[in-house]
């Protein structure tokens, strides 16, 4: 399928990957729906504790959020640790912590794997304003004493050492994040996944899923029946087409993003090579790629119709980050859906035999890969872990079918008015 959101840097110097089809209907201990992180994560940690599992992707790997993202890995969730301390109590904000800011699945994976994907270390959170700052050092000083978590607080005279823009009123760097190639990450886990025996079919796409009373269910393809004891419905911005119930938790936010040429520059832009995002609620977030391109994501739009021209729209947002490379020639430019929650915080949860986890609200790289793994937990048996994250709270979006985009994009307008105003 032509995908006009596509031209992307990722996918331009994506590794090679040989897709696969299947004839006729097919049987399985877990069906998987969608070929991004969530879903390649989970079908391998199940194939690894003995699982037969079919992975069913409509497009080819890696063709959401997870093929196209801004490759920055950030530790944690959306809400900062002491915010889910303050909501939730101390029990719960450790555990949470535990999972989403101590364990790193993704350097794991790679490590196990040996999967080729440009990892960095680095990722620098950057203030838009000095209010920013004084939260972000709250919450930098919150993580080193209640977690002994060392995060370094980058003062505004010293943002310098980090990134050539005098935009910003300080930052915090940590360690513990970075950034990498997502798409080729993606295509890592998919051949580990086969190496597992996974059965991977790509241009597939479910329709409709029918669950059984003894919790079995039937996967309706264009082309196949699929068989499974268990399923696991990763299709994140898709998840309404699947199951319209689930859908109603999220709303797609498109975001783009650009590469530049490779840049001569490129050092003194980022001279530590940190990933960085920034503080506004229309956030710009950048980082560089292995061959010194500026990767740069500015604005979103929430309209589901993309620019006319991708470059154009995303160059205002750069130039004022970097004004030095204001005129730099941009050879790529893309974009794509992500799924957005009320609350920001990820929807996991399981009805049934059916687990799903999507929401990941921007903040994904890193946790979508430890959520396939605790769905594996917990269809093996082990729901400790898993009950973490699906005991987050969550509710739908009000104004059901038709109204619910509608009224979700008054409120995102809001905010980004806000960062305007502000």
């Amino acid at each position: 399928m032509t995908d006009p959101l596509n031209h992307s840097y990722y996918a331009a110097t994506a590794q090679t990957w040989r897709s696969r089809t299947f004839e006729g209907d097919l049987e399985c201990d877990v069906a998987v729906i969608g070929g991004g992180f969530t879903g390649l994560s989970a079908a391998l940690a199940c194939a690894e504790r003995g699982f037969s599992v079919i992975l069913v992707e409509a497009e080819h790997i890696g063709f959401g959020a997870s093929g196209r993202n801004g490759g920055q890995l950030i530790p944690g969730l959306r809400w900062s640790a002491l915010d889910l301390e303050i909501e939730f109590g101390r029990e719960r904000a450790d555990a949470l912590f535990d999972l989403c800011w101590r364990e790193n699945r993704v350097h794991a994976r790679i490590a196990r794997h040996g999967i080729d994907c440009d990892l960095k270390s680095g990722h620098l959170e950057a203030a838009w304003t000095s209010a920013d700052f004084d939260t972000m050092r709250r919450d930098a000083d919150y993580l080193g004493i209640r977690f002994g978590y060392d995060c370094q607080v980058i003062a505004q005279d010293d943002m310098g050492d980090h990134i050539a823009s005098a935009l910003y009123h300080g930052g915090i760097h940590d360690r513990h994040g970075g950034h990498f190639h997502p798409l080729n990450y993606a295509i890592g886990l998919a051949r580990a996944a086969e190496d597992a025996g996974v059965r991977i079919w790509e241009g597939e796409r479910v329709n409709r899923i029918v669950e059984f009373a003894d919790g079995s269910s039937e996967l309706f393809t264009n082309r196949a029946i699929i068989s499974a004891d268990y399923v696991v419905d990763a299709t994140d911005a898709w998840t309404g087409e699947v199951e319209p119930d689930l859908g109603r938790y999220t709303v797609p936010i498109m975001n783009y993003n650009i590469a530049t040429a490779p840049l001569p520059n490129a050092d003194e832009l980022l001279p530590t090579d940190a990933a960085v995002a920034d503080s506004r609620f229309v956030l710009n977030y950048f980082r560089l790629s292995a061959d010194k391109r500026l990767i740069f994501g500015g604005g979103e739009r929430y309209s589901q119709t993309p620019p006319r021209d991708i470059a154009v729209f995303v160059r205002p947002f750069m130039a004022q980050v970097f004004p030095q490379i204001a005129d730099a020639r941009i050879d790529y430019g893309w974009g794509g859906a992500v799924a957005v929650t009320m609350n920001r915080l990820p929807h996991i949860g399981r009805r049934g035999n059916i687990f799903y986890a999507h929401g990941f609200s921007g903040h994904g790289a890193l946790v979508t890969t430890l959520a396939g793994e605790l769905v594996a937990e917990a269809l093996a048996g082990t729901a400790e872990r898993f009950d973490i994250l699906a005991d987050l709270p969550s509710r739908p979006f009000p104004g059901g079918k038709w109204l619910r985009r509608p009224l979700a994009t008054l409120g995102l307008l809001w905010y980004a008015l806000r960062d305007r105003l502000g």
